[in-house]
């Protein structure tokens, strides 16, 4: 294995030579002190906090050099250091690099949308990662910082990378894919979210568009098939000089679900494209994580990949935490089922979430609760669409709703008192009621928006109930 960098490469995409410090290999780039690893560059970007108040930790902490602004003051720990008039512009331009020194064999694919796109990176990552090298996105850096840190980040040997781009307005995904050069880009889906920065949903569709912009010449463009908003992103692609392909489970599709078999603990289909059939295996329950597989194939077969051999990797592929990650929870009256749906959630994704919680079966989980926080940044559509999820809770047949934040109290009043397991305008608050109502044989979904913090109860509930 190469070094991720060397100083003389570093200079050459920088513009200047290191001030002091000793000559060594760079295996990382890191932006955080708290998980930065002996040999990284340190990259102090002005953000949330300012990067600069932590090069010293970074060079106490093994960093191998430092990305600074012109107007730091050097300290005596500090080794290595590229001073430059702005640190992300510099970040941008190691991206840019990382990607033009690619070999010409290599193969990028770009995931964005409404909902799924991350869980849509990661089956590509584990798709693709079985046929050769991979990078990909780590967590959710997908955007004006994470972007070009997941380019930056990439070694030279890369055979194939898999970029999350996502965005709150207009314009933000536009200078993103046209770092990443994609050779396919995938949209997952359109769905009502960021209303609160956009004027409509077509607006939204518009925005998600702006991916097909980075596209190499001959690209492929991959739509869901079964949305309002696949011919107006398909005029977009073509607009634009690329092929489309649409992906779902319609007659339509170009990559179409046949013979689709929803159970608790996973999905089976078979895959069209063409003439070819593919059965897959998904240990991943639902329909919605179906229809991503079909994404999936869909990218695979557009960059030329074996894509029988990737596909069986889905057949194995567990979901990650905050996205679907199922735990055992053990109470004096036996055991329950923990669904941690945390990280991320919007009208559409709330859904799916539910009617994968009502696909257990009875016999073993007698009953279904669901703790449901905020879907933020829904704007002034806001208390509808919390208060219209009343059908799919009903649809799932839920038991007990727990209720947190301004939003879903609009829900929780909806709904009958025999379902209402108890509400707080905070996580914190809420927690006590949901681990005192908790017993054996129960599944539980924990299912919200990041910001609203309910990641907090699915820890409350493994720390006093896990193993």
């Amino acid at each position: 294995m190469q070094p991720l960098w060397t100083f003389s490469e570093l200079s050459a995409v920088f513009g200047v030579a290191p001030e002091g410090g000793t000559d060594q290999p760079v295996t990382g780039i890191s932006i955080d002190t708290r998980t930065l690893q002996a040999g990284d560059l340190f990259v102090a970007l002005k953000d949330q906090r300012d990067g600069h108040d932590f090069v010293s930790p970074a060079f106490k902490a093994g960093a191998a050099a430092a990305l600074v602004s012109e107007g730091y003051v050097r300290r005596a720990e500090d080794g290595a250091l590229f001073r430059v008039s702005d640190t992300l512009k510099a970040l941008e331009a190691l991206g840019r690099a990382a990607r033009d020194r690619l070999s010409p064999d290599a193969r990028v694919i770009a995931v964005t949308g409404s909902a799924g796109k991350t869980g849509t990176k990661e089956m590509l990552r584990a798709c693709l990662s079985h046929l050769g090298v991979t990078h990909a996105s780590e967590k959710s850096y997908n955007n004006h910082w994470g972007v070009p840190l997941t380019l930056a980040r990439m070694p030279r040997e890369t055979r194939f990378g898999v970029f999350e781009i996502g965005m709150n307005h207009a314009g933000e995904i536009r200078p993103l894919t046209k770092m990443v050069r994609p050779h396919a880009a995938i949209i997952t889906t359109v769905e009502a979210v960021h209303l609160e920065h956009f004027p409509s949903v077509e607006a939204i569709a518009d925005a998600k568009g702006e991916i097909f912009e980075g596209l190499l010449p001959g690209g492929t463009a991959i739509i869901k098939f079964d949305n309002p908003h696949a011919a107006r992103l398909k005029a977009i692609a073509e607009r634009l000089g690329a092929k489309a392909v649409t992906f779902g489970f319609s007659a339509g599709a170009d990559v179409c679900g046949d013979d689709l078999v929803l159970d608790h603990d996973g999905s089976t289909l078979s895959v069209r494209l063409g003439d070819r059939r593919i059965p897959l295996r998904i240990a991943m329950p639902g329909r919605h994580i179906a229809e991503n597989a079909l994404a999936v194939a869909a990218a695979i077969d557009a960059i030329g990949a074996d894509i029988e051999t990737a596909l069986s990797v889905l057949a194995g592929l567990q979901p990650p935490g905050g996205r679907g990650a199922r735990s055992v929870l053990r109470l004096d009256g036996g055991e329950a089922l923990l669904i941690d749906e945390s990280y991320n959630a919007n009208p559409a994704s709330m859904r799916a979430a539910l009617a994968t919680l009502a696909s257990l079966p009875r016999q073993r989980f007698p009953r279904r609760i669901a703790v449901l926080g905020d879907m933020l940044e829904l704007g002034a559509d806001a208390p509808g669409l919390h208060a219209g999820l009343k059908d799919a809770v009903e649809d799932a047949g839920i038991d007990v709703i727990f209720a947190c934040g301004p939003h879903m109290k609009g829900l929780y009043d909806a709904l009958p008192k025999s379902k209402r397991g108890g509400y707080a305008q905070t996580s914190s608050l809420l927690q006590p009621a949901v681990l005192s109502e908790l017993r054996g044989g129960d599944a539980v979904m924990v299912k919200a928006s990041n910001g609203t913090r309910l990641g907090a109860v699915v820890e409350a509930l493994k720390s006093k109930y896990g193993n």
